[in-house]
């Protein structure tokens, strides 16, 4: 089957790009252009019109890229046309009459990429996270993947575990052969380096996953103490419904903030009182999970009356930051213990002491995004999998015994299975699905 798509964003635009692949691609493009193929990746100035008719629909730029040297590894090639809805339509409507030919899936060009091996599982990924990246960090750590250290790391310690496997194979299949003694603690040390080695990666923090997802920052604090002021006023637009009257925020409000290139998802949440509404009162407990899941907290009181109930207080931890709003409507100094507390004082009525806050939440950013060559974790998947790789790791370790062996080298191939799942060494359909789907259609 060959398939089709417009892999140009969608709207008006100076260039729309149409991108086919498959066994019939040379036919499409000698169908809508009445000329033989052009040259390979020689861009090529083609006349293009409507099959059967003959309907001039644009005037545009062929590039020709036979299998297996292209993107998919199949015959593919790119129409570039002017970026109108009228001839992208007009295209695709001559493409549809084709035999064979349909629109492609979203990322169906990726996933036809990795099937024929021209990229692993990790790389398909960083394309998509480099296509949907909104921060110069997310570009940085999309393109450091794509670059394939990520997928040399993974590939190393899977062939130093298919080595240890081979060695305890050998030994099951010549029990009355006995093994050097070096090749038996050279088994152990191996096993013990690829475990040091996985729990390093697995230490970090998640510092990967913040940058492709979004560091976390919920407000919170009592009601009308400023909490829906502050989301709009850092993001320069009214995001949440600012009144008088006590308890207007019922749910989670997010936002998604640039700061300082690193990606920040802000959430207002409903301001926390003791409330007999029913609907309050689930939204005090959305919350608080806000609360529990958030990198870092902007507990926001009232300067006039900061009032600190214990659950105000739980939230003051090292994650936190402690903002005293309506400074302006202050009479006297804040009180001495609440000054212990890495706190700043500010007024978003009259904007003051904001740079301060912002500068606050800058450094608490840089503190959790610190960057090494070690970070290979962007996914929950690929954390899984390292998670169970070490489990089967560990329980390989403990066994000793000559009569173990059989249990100890499926204990190795599960967990060399666990490494293979994250860079597309195995049989990995079942999780296809799941990770091209979320590709833009035309990737």
């Amino acid at each position: 089957m060959t398939i089709y798509a417009l892999s140009s964003g969608p709207g008006i635009s100076g260039i729309s790009v149409i991108r086919i692949s498959g066994p019939e691609t040379s036919t499409v493009i000698e169908l809508l252009t009445n000329k033989p193929i052009p040259k390979p990746r020689l861009a090529t100035l083609r006349k293009i019109s409507k099959i059967n008719t003959s309907e001039l629909i644009d005037e545009g730029i062929i590039l020709w890229f036979p299998g297996p040297e292209s993107y998919t590894g199949e015959d593919m090639a790119e129409i570039q046309v002017h970026g109108s809805k009228a001839v992208v339509d007009a295209l695709h409507s001559s493409l549809s009459g084709i035999e064979n030919c349909r629109l492609a899936e979203p990322g169906e060009f990726t996933k036809l990429a990795f099937q024929n091996g021209k990229i692993n599982l990790l790389k398909a990924e960083s394309i998509a996270d480099l296509i949907s990246s909104e921060t110069e960090i997310q570009r940085q750590q999309a393109i450091k993947i794509m670059n394939g250290k990520s997928s040399d790391q993974f590939n190393f310690l899977r062939e130093k575990l298919l080595k240890i496997l081979s060695h305890v194979e050998a030994k099951i299949d010549f029990p009355d052969e006995d093994l050097p003694n070096n090749i038996l603690d050279k088994i152990k040390n191996n096993s013990n380096e690829v475990i040091k080695k996985i729990e390093k990666i697995l230490n970090d923090q998640k510092v990967g996953e913040r940058i492709r997802e979004g560091f976390k920052i919920a407000i919170l604090g009592p009601t009308n103490a400023g909490k829906s002021s502050l989301i709009n006023h850092l993001s320069n637009r009214d995001v949440a419904i600012v009144s008088e009257i006590a308890g207007t925020t019922r749910d989670v409000i997010e936002t998604h903030l640039n700061i300082d290139g690193y990606p920040v998802i802000i959430s207002d949440t409903a301001g926390i009182r003791d409330s007999k509404d029913e609907i309050e009162k689930k939204g005090i407990k959305l919350s608080l999970n806000r609360a529990e899941e958030a990198d870092l907290k902007l507990v926001v009181v009232d300067a006039k009356s900061p009032v600190f109930t214990d659950v105000l207080k739980d939230l003051l931890d090292e994650n936190a930051i402690l903002v005293i709003n309506k400074s302006d409507l202050l009479v006297k100094e804040i009180d001495s213990e609440i000054k212990n507390i890495n706190h700043v004082l500010i007024s978003i009525k009259d904007n003051k002491n904001i740079d301060e806050l912002i500068s606050k939440i800058k450094n608490n950013l840089k503190n959790k995004f610190i960057i090494s060559d070690d970070i290979y974790i962007t996914r929950e998947r690929h954390r899984q999998h390292l998670e169970q790789c070490l489990d089967h790791l560990n329980n390989f370790s403990q066994k000793k015994e000559i009569d173990d062996f059989d249990k100890a080298a499926e204990d190795l191939r599960l967990a060399t299975r666990h490494l293979g799942m994250i860079v597309g060494k195995v049989d990995v359909e079942e999780i296809l699905g799941s990770i091209f789907n979320d590709f833009c259609i035309g990737k």
